[in-house]
């Protein structure tokens, strides 16, 4: 999608593959109206037009990872499961909800919509990424919630359906007091837990955090990094570009993406940043 701020969207994954030192290409599947604060509205790409785009960037230039972001158009999820599966060797991160979107359009069924990208694109990916209330939602799709299945368990079945690794964001980490401004990402890979990271909550308000996770995780894996290591690496940088984050107009702010290349005008700006 693209964003006029460039706070999400295909803007916003260029910005961050830029900075990581990847060239990143971009397929949009639709227009946003819209500022920091809010998407008023948004404009679907007709679906042959994404596949198109597709095609001819695959077909012409040498790609390293796929990145796919926030889906909310039944046949944009179809075409583009089609074409990412011709090329079954290629590192794929799926963050599906990783954005500010208006409402889905009244003839789209919420259920049906997951249940596709679950049986479609789920099966395909090498990382799939959502936070632990996203993921209770996909897991409505096969089970009832009231079962008793955790975080783990869901996990696991969307592992097992052929996703190597999940990555679950944002859930709270801490136990004491002391520790209530701590949020935990964890990997989960076949069998458990990979790896489990607690970082300190930053107050924001933000946008485009998630967006900002999975394009550096893309990045880092483009350049070789497996996945442990790049969810590591990502994290790290995530956490940098919020630190360093900039309010554009009267909105959330927005993660300075570009905040390691221009270390003296970063600090400059954190200092300026409104509290």
């Amino acid at each position: 999608m693209a964003d006029p701020i460039g706070a999400i969207g295909v803007h916003a994954d260029l910005g961050v593959f830029a900075a990581l030192g990847c060239q990143g290409m971009a397929v949009t599947t639709s227009l946003l109206i819209g500022d920091s604060a809010k998407v008023e509205e948004q404009q679907h790409v007709e679906p042959d037009w994404v596949s198109d785009q597709a095609r001819m960037v695959l077909e012409d230039a040498q790609f390293a990872a796929f990145k796919i972001g926030a889906l909310d158009h039944m046949e944009h999820i179809s075409l583009i499961a089609e074409v990412v599966s011709d090329y079954p060797d290629a590192p794929l991160v799926l963050d599906p909800f990783g954005s500010q979107l208006p409402a889905l359009a009244e003839d789209t069924d919420p259920e049906e919509l997951l249940t596709v990208l679950r049986q479609l694109l789920v099966p395909q990916a090498t990382l799939l990424m959502l936070s632990h209330v996203e993921l209770g939602h996909l897991a409505e799709t096969w089970r009832d919630l009231a079962n008793g299945e955790t975080v783990a368990d869901d996990a696991q079945h969307l592992i097992d359906l052929g996703c190597r690794y999940v990555l679950v964001t944002g859930t709270p980490a801490g136990t004491s007091r002391a520790e209530t401004g701590l949020r935990a990402n964890t990997l989960y890979g076949d069998g458990g837990i990979v790896r489990h990271d607690r970082w300190q909550h930053l107050a924001g308000p933000f946008i485009g955090c998630g967006g900002t996770l999975s394009a550096a995780i893309t990045a880092h894996i483009a350049r070789g990094v497996d996945v442990p290591g790049a969810v590591q690496l990502a994290q790290q940088y995530t956490h940098g570009t919020l630190q360093h984050a900039r309010r554009y107009g009267m909105g959330r702010l927005v993660p300075n993406r570009f905040y390691a290349l221009h270390p003296q005008a970063a600090q400059a700006n954190k200092t300026a940043a409104p509290t």
